[in-house]
C-alpha cells in the first residue's frame, strides 16, 4: 500500500501549482513549458527517471564543500538530501553502474561518447519527485549535483518489464516462503516412521 501511488494522476490545478512552484525554485533548471506535457500526462502511475552521468574531472569550488572536492564528494552532499526524501516517498535507486567503455551506438548527439554512469530512479508518482524538486532545500543542494557533472541526459519512463519492483520480489518471497512450508508440512504428513494407529 505504501509502495504504490494512491492519489490518483495529478489534478489541473496541482499541474498549475507545480509548475508556478518551479518556476519560483532556485536550482530547477527544466523548461517549465516543456515539462508541463510531462505533468499533464500524468496518469497517477509509477515511473523511471533515466539518469546518463559524465561526471566532471575537475569540479569548480563551491560553497560548503572544501576545496578540491571531487565529483562523487560532491554527488554525496546532493544524495544526502536526496536519499531520505525520496525513500519517505517510496522512491529509491531501482539500477546504477559505472562506464566500462564508450559509447557503440551514436546517432544525432555530438559529444556524447563518453560517459561515466547510469543511473535509473523509481519514483512511486509523478507527484512524489514534484514535493522533491520544489523543496527549498533542494535548491541548494542541486548545486552540488550541477557543479559535479561536466554534462548529463535524464528523462522518464513508464516501466514496462520492471522486475525490480519490490512488490513483485516481496510477492516471490511469499510464494517461495509457502511452497517451503508446504514442503514441511507434506514431508511430516509422508514420514514412514509416523505409523502409530496403522494394523499390519
Amino acid at each position: 500500500f505504501w509502495y504504490t501511488n494512491t492519489g490518483g494522476p495529478l489534478t489541473a490545478a496541482e499541474v498549475e501549482h507545480y509548475l508556478q512552484l518551479m518556476a519560483e525554485t532556485d536550482g530547477v533548471e527544466a523548461d517549465v513549458e516543456q515539462i508541463r506535457g510531462f505533468l499533464e500526462g500524468d496518469k497517477g502511475g509509477q515511473f523511471i527517471m533515466v539518469n546518463i552521468v559524465d561526471l566532471n574531472e575537475n569540479p569548480p569550488t563551491i560553497g560548503g564543500v572544501e576545496p578540491g572536492a571531487s565529483a562523487d564528494d560532491l554527488m554525496a552532499r546532493y544524495m544526502e538530501f536526496m536519499f531520505p526524501a525520496m525513500l519517505r516517498r517510496a522512491c529509491h535507486p531501482a539500477f546504477y553502474g559505472p562506464a566500462i567503455g564508450p559509447v557503440v551506438d551514436l546517432v544525432g548527439l555530438p559529444g556524447a561518447h563518453e560517459w561515466d554512469q547510469a543511473v535509473l530512479m523509481r519514483y512511486r508518482s509523478v507527484r512524489d519527485m514534484l514535493e522533491i524538486v520544489t523543496n527549498p532545500e533542494f535548491a541548494g543542494r542541486h548545486d552540488y549535483k550541477i557543479a559535479a557533472l561536466d554534462k548529463t541526459v535524464a528523462f522518464p519512463v513508464s516501466p514496462l518489464l520492471y522486475y525490480s519492483d519490490l512488490r513483485f520480489v516481496l510477492g516471490l518471497l511469499l510464494l517461495t516462503l509457502c511452497a517451503l512450508i508446504n514442503l514441511l508440512i507434506s514431508g511430516k504428513r509422508n514420514n514412514p516412521k509416523n505409523l502409530s494407529g496403522i494394523n499390519i
